[in-house]
């Protein structure tokens, strides 16, 4: 829960002159998703090196901290294929806490053997962390303290709402073997009050293990928001436009998703042919019923609105121009190639979130095939969108992702998380396309990222933001995804004597100099 609840002397607050930059101020910062930080345990969690990291973005003027979804991993490790739209990430969950509670104890602690610090092993990761989060779990239960419990049955009754249909999902998912709900027993499929009554009465171990791992992680995960708060950092958050079709929110509310009779998917989420992949993307994702969300007053998104702005302090809405319209591809579909465009929500949608949040805090993820109905909803709720500079050398001086193009209501990047690392893209260029970036940003070859990264600071865009890859000056084997590669994405982890005093320096004086600096 709150910070003075849990004292933690790891992220044991000072005092801090807070300043937060608003979406109209410059400012800038780091895109790195916490399971890429260090730490002991395969992998990335909110502990103290979450808040050393916090620390460093400070010292060096930064005031955002932009992570993916944080919601749990799905179909090769995305954190956007998560089984809840609105349920944490539980291999975030700092086990070194847990264990300060009482409920681990110092062998629990004692990481893997070939646990390494470069990358997350999801194969090692997850069975030696949920183990223990079972463990944890059962000791809370069984010694709980009425002056602790209470806040769990705080938590539980405060996200009711999506909790119980979360943890009923994934209580009946892992006796299922995790088959897609559309093949579980007809009366669990379709919810039968009486069949989920008795998964109820016959599971409450099970069902109160998904509840405690959800008050661990939204805990310590709110103790470490408001840390960064503390420092002038604020939280940049990721809202994937889609839902896994193996979700609770599918299955809790199927009449919202395009499905048969029989739950199967008749249309799914993609993309077209684009400069990621020469046959679209294939997602797979169910589509919305957007009919019905209207005829609701878009209650659903609402609600989901208000769970990602309680984890972060803005959004980034991914593909944003489904909302516009969206690329349908027909159920079974070897490819996206087959796909259509369809009309999104467009207007209606946004004007009832605006309602909802009257200041609108989204980022708009404008990339891929933008047609002039993206741009004019984009603009009409005067919502930022995003620059790719990796995207700005393969066209000539037209190209609306060079720097003179920018307008200032935009959050520029170098590259996201779904691109190569700024020096790995620079070794795969065309010499044609060397050269008009030479040319253009006055530089090249030595120092690439440093360049792209100065190029961006001095642009009139309000926000830059800045992947940890690029400060760090890695190649390609350091990036986080591949789009169309199945396997090996989402791994990469930094380590701390990765960063140098020269990184260091160099970023306060280039976010000083270009007048985004919080310090």
């Amino acid at each position: 829960m709150s910070h003075e609840t849990y004292p933690d002397r790891r992220c044991a607050n000072r005092d801090a002159t807070v300043r937060f930059a608003r979406k109209t101020d410059r400012a800038s910062g780091i895109l790195l998703h916490p399971t890429s930080l260090p730490g002991a345990f395969g992998g990335g969690v909110f502990s103290s090196d979450a808040c050393r990291f916090i620390d460093w973005l400070a010292s060096t003027g930064q005031a955002y901290w932009q992570v993916l979804p944080l919601g749990g991993t799905g179909l090769g490790n995305s954190p956007y294929m998560s089984s809840s739209a609105f349920a944490g990430n539980l291999l975030l969950i700092d086990l070194s806490e847990l264990a300060s509670q009482g409920w681990l104890n110092r062998d629990d602690l004692v990481p893997h053997p070939e646990f390494t610090a470069g990358r997350v092993n999801f194969a090692l990761v997850y069975p030696f962390r949920m183990e223990r989060l079972r463990r944890a779990s059962r000791n809370f239960f069984a010694n709980r303290l009425d002056s602790v419990f209470w806040l769990y049955e705080e938590f539980c009754t405060a996200e009711s709402a999506w909790l119980e249909d979360y943890a009923l999902f994934m209580t009946i998912a892992e006796h299922e073997h995790w088959r897609d709900w559309n093949h579980w027993p007809k009366d669990l499929a379709h919810r039968d009050p009486n069949a989920l009554l008795g998964i109820k009465m016959s599971c409450p171990e099970e069902i109160n293990f998904w509840k405690f791992c959800q008050w661990s992680f939204s805990r310590q995960w709110s103790r470490l928001k408001q840390y960064a708060n503390d420092r002038g950092i604020r939280i940049i958050g990721d809202v994937p436009i889609f839902v896994a079709y193996q979700s609770a929110d599918v299955w809790a509310h199927q009449g919202l998703f395009e499905l048969d009779e029989k739950g199967h998917p008749t249309v799914v989420a993609g993309v077209p042919p684009d400069y990621f992949s020469e046959t679209g993307q294939l997602w797979g994702n169910p589509l919305y019923r957007w009919d019905v969300h209207r005829e609701t007053d878009y209650a659903w998104w609402i609600a989901r609105m208000r769970h990602a702005l309680q984890l972060a302090d803005l959004v980034r809405i991914d593909h944003f121009r489904g909302f516009a319209a969206y690329w349908e591809i027909p159920a079974g579909a070897p490819n996206a190639i087959t796909g259509k465009w369809e009309p999104g929500p467009g207007k209606s949608l946004f004007a009832a979130i605006e309602k909802a949040f009257p200041s609108l805090p989204i980022i708009a993820e404008d990339l891929g095939v933008i047609t002039q109905d993206v741009v004019e909803l984009r603009d009409k709720f005067k919502l930022p969108g995003m620059r790719i500079l990796q995207f700005a050398f393969g066209s000539g001086d037209t190209n609306h992702f060079l720097p003179h193009h920018y307008v200032p209501n935009t959050v520029a990047y170098t590259g996201t998380h779904d691109n190569d690392t700024s020096i790995g893209w620079w070794d795969t260029l065309s010499d044609h396309e060397k050269s008009f970036a030479r040319q253009y940003l006055g530089g090249g070859e030595d120092a690439i990222n440093w360049v792209m990264m100065g190029a961006l600071s001095k642009s009139v865009a309000n926000t830059v933001i800045f992947p940890m890859q690029d400060v760090l000056g890695l190649s390609s084997e350091h990036r986080m995804n591949v789009p169309g590669k199945p396997e090996g994405n989402w791994e990469w982890r930094f380590s701390w004597n990765q960063i140098k005093p020269e990184h260091t320096r160099a970023l306060a004086a280039m976010t000083a100099e270009s007048g985004r600096s919080t310090k």
